[in-house]
C-alpha cells in the first residue's frame, strides 16, 4: 500500500533547515523499508532520537517447542490461557506464544493494564487483531484509538505501546513477522491505490488521530525484542517528542467489519478472503456473508490438502458452517500433509442455507510451524479424532 499521509508541521523540502522557535534544528528522522529502496516516513523532533543513556538485556526471548509428535490436526483452546485476572500484565507481558517459524509468530493476549514503556520489535511488521476490547494505541507518530474487531497494523522501526481502556476486558490475537506486511498486491493498481474490486480501500484504513508532542526531561523506558533478547534502553527525554511526519509507514487500524465479502454462484476458495500478505504467509478473514447461490450449491467448504501451506484459524464469532466442537477463541492448526475437510454432517447440512454469521481470522504460512509448550498444554487432544463416527474412534491398528 502507498498511502501517504501526515502530521504536525513539516518543513516544505526534506532534507532542508527546519528550525524551532530558539534558532535550534528539529532532527529529521528517516523510518523506512528495505534499505532507502522502500517505503518511508520523515519524522522531525525536538532531539536527537540517538541519545541513549543506559542499556540492559533485560530477557531472553527464545520460545520452547514440544518434543517430535505426530503430525495431526490441533486444536487449542486459548480461553484456557487466559491467565489470573488478578495478576496485573501489559500487552506485551501477557503475550503466550503458540505457533511460529522464521517467519511469523503467533500469540495470544490477555492485558490488564497499560505499557509503562515504548516497545518495537525489531524484525519486522506487527499486527495486532483486537478480538475483544477498547484502548488507545500510542506511537511517535500519534495517538489511534482502537476497538473490537480491529486489525492494528504496526510497521518494523515505531516505537508505541497500548493502554487498555480501564475495566473493559482485552483479548488480542498477535503476529510478528520477520519482514513486512502488506496490502495483497492483487488489490492494487501498479501506482499503489486499492482497485474497485478490492474488498476494503482507503476509506476504511484508520491512521493515527492526532500527534502526541511531549518535552520532557527525566528517565523514559523502550524495550526492543531483537535476535533473541530483550533489551531496556533508557533516554533522558521522552521518545514521543516529534513535532511533525509525513510519508507513507505509519501504525494504522482496520476492522474486520469493514472487510467486504466476495461471493459467488459456487463455493469461493479461501484467497478470496486474503487481507493481508506477510512473508511466506498471508491473514484472511472470514465474515458474515451470503453463501452460494447456484441452484445445486454447496455451501461449506470441500475437502482440500495443504499441499504448500499450514493453516491456522482463530474463531472469533459466532457458528463456523464447516466444524464442530470449537469455541470462542479456539484455534485450529491444520499441517501441510494431510487433507482437511468439513466436519461430519456440516457438509449436507450447508445445503439450502443462504448466509453464515461466522468471523474469523486464518493465517495460512508456506513453511511449516512448531508448536510451543504454552500450546500444548491447553490442546483438546480428541480434535484428530473428531471426523470419524463417534463408535469408530481410536481404533487400534491391526
Amino acid at each position: 500500500m502507498t498511502y501517504y499521509t501526515h502530521l504536525g508541521q513539516i518543513p516544505h523540502k526534506r532534507h532542508t533547515q527546519f528550525r524551532q522557535p530558539d534558532g535550534t534544528l528539529y532532527h529529521e528522522e528517516l523510518i523506512g523499508n528495505q534499505g532507502f529502496a522502500g517505503n518511508h516516513s520523515l519524522v522531525y523532533h525536538l532531539r536527537p532520537p540517538t541519545e541513549i543513556a543506559q542499556v540492559n538485556v533485560i530477557g531472553v526471548t527464545r520460545l520452547t517447542y514440544e518434543e517430535s509428535e505426530a503430525l495431526r490436526p490441533r486444536h487449542f483452546r486459548t480461553a484456557e490461557a487466559g491467565g489470573d485476572a488478578n495478576c496485573q500484565v501489559d500487552a506485551i507481558a501477557s503475550r503466550i506464544p503458540l505457533l511460529s517459524n522464521a517467519d511469523v509468530t503467533l500469540a495470544i493476549a490477555h492485558p490488564n493494564k497499560p505499557m509503562t514503556y515504548w516497545y518495537r520489535f525489531a524484525h519486522g511488521d506487527e499486527l495486532l487483531f483486537i478480538h475483544q476490547g477498547k484502548g488507545r494505541l500510542e506511537s511517535q507518530l500519534g495517538e489511534l484509538h482502537y476497538r473490537s474487531g480491529d486489525y492494528l497494523m504496526i510497521p518494523a522501526g515505531i516505537l508505541w505501546r497500548l493502554i487498555p481502556e480501564r475495566g473493559v476486558a482485552q483479548i488480542h490475537l498477535s503476529l510478528e513477522a520477520s519482514g513486512h506486511i502488506r496490502t495483497p498486491q492483487q488489490y492494487l493498481s501498479p501506482q499503489g491505490q486499492f482497485l474497485e474490486q478490492a474488498p476494503y480501500c482507503e476509506r476504511d484504513i484508520r491512521p493515527p488521530e492526532r500527534l502526541l508532542t511531549h518535552d520532557e526531561i527525566g528517565v523514559f523506558e523502550v524495550r526492543v525484542k531483537a535476535r533473541g533478547s530483550l533489551t531496556q534502553y533508557c533516554y533522558t527525554h521522552h521518545p514521543l517528542d516529534v513535532v511533525g511526519w509525513d510519508g507513507s509507514v505509519w501504525p494504522y487500524a482496520f476492522n474486520i467489519k469493514d472487510f467486504e465479502p466476495i461471493t459467488g454462484r459456487v463455493h469461493q476458495p479461501p484467497s478470496v478472503h486474503q487481507t493481508f500478505a506477510g512473508p511466506n504467509f498471508v491473514v484472511c478473514s472470514f465474515v458474515p456473508r451470503l453463501f452460494d447461490y447456484h441452484p445445486q450449491g454447496i455451501p461449506a467448504p470441500y475437502n482440500h490438502a495443504n499441499v504448500d501451506s499450514d493453516e491456522v484459524i482463530y474463531y472469533v464469532e459466532g457458528h463456523f458452517m464447516s466444524r464442530k466442537g470449537i469455541e470462542r477463541g479456539s484455534i485450529t492448526f491444520h499441517p501441510s500433509g494431510l487433507s482437511h475437510g468439513p466436519h461430519p454432517g456440516t457438509y449436507e447440512a450447508s445445503i439450502g442455507k443462504s448466509r453464515t454469521e461466522e468471523l474469523a481470522v486464518m493465517i495460512d504460512t508456506f513453511r511449516p510451524l512448531r508448536v510451543t509448550t504454552q500450546a500444548s498444554a491447553i490442546e483438546d487432544v480428541d480434535y484428530v479424532y473428531s471426523w470419524l463416527p463417534l463408535k469408530s474412534r481410536k481404533l487400534t491398528l491391526q
